[in-house]
C-alpha cells in the first residue's frame, strides 16, 4: 500500500510539472501570435521557472529516498540540465532577447514536455503495477 501512495504522489508532482510547462508554452505561443507583449510574457514565464526546477529536483530526490532507483536515474538528466541552466544563468527569459530566442525556448520546453510525458507513463505503469500487487496480497 505504501508504494501505491508513493506513485500517487509522484503522479501528482509530474502533473504539476506538466501544467507549469504547458503554461510556459502558452505564454510563448501568445507572444508568438502577438497576443501579449514581451515584458508580460517574460515575467509570467520567469515566475514559474524556479518552482519548476525545485519541483523537479524534489521529485528526483523523492525517488532516490523512496528507493525507486530506476526512476531516479531517469530523472537525473533532466535535473542535470536544469542545474546547468541555473548555474550558467540561462534559466530566465530575457525580455530584450525573447523574440530572437523564441524558437529555441519553445523547442526547449517541448523537449522537457516530451521527457516528462515519458516519465508520467512510467509512473502510471508502476502505479498500476503496485495496485495490482496490493490486490494480490
Amino acid at each position: 500500500m505504501g508504494d501505491l501512495f508513493i506513485w500517487l504522489i509522484s503522479f501528482f508532482i509530474l502533473i504539476a510539472l506538466l501544467v507549469l510547462l504547458v503554461y510556459q508554452l502558452m505564454c510563448l505561443a501568445d507572444l508568438e501570435f502577438d497576443y501579449i507583449n514581451p515584458y508580460d510574457s517574460s515575467s509570467r514565464i520567469n515566475k514559474v521557472v524556479l518552482p519548476e526546477f525545485f519541483l523537479q529536483g524534489f521529485l528526483c530526490l523523492f525517488y532516490l529516498l523512496t528507493g525507486h532507483w530506476i526512476m531516479s536515474v531517469l530523472c537525473a538528466p533532466y535535473l542535470y540540465y536544469n542545474v546547468r541552466l541555473y548555474t550558467r544563468k540561462q534559466h530566465l527569459v530575457d525580455v530584450t532577447e525573447i523574440f530572437n530566442l523564441l524558437h529555441r525556448e519553445k523547442q526547449q520546453r517541448l523537449f522537457k514536455l516530451a521527457y516528462l510525458v515519458v516519465l508520467l507513463f512510467f509512473a502510471i505503469f508502476w502505479m498500476i503495477w503496485s495496485a495490482l500487487e496490493d490486490m494480490d496480497d
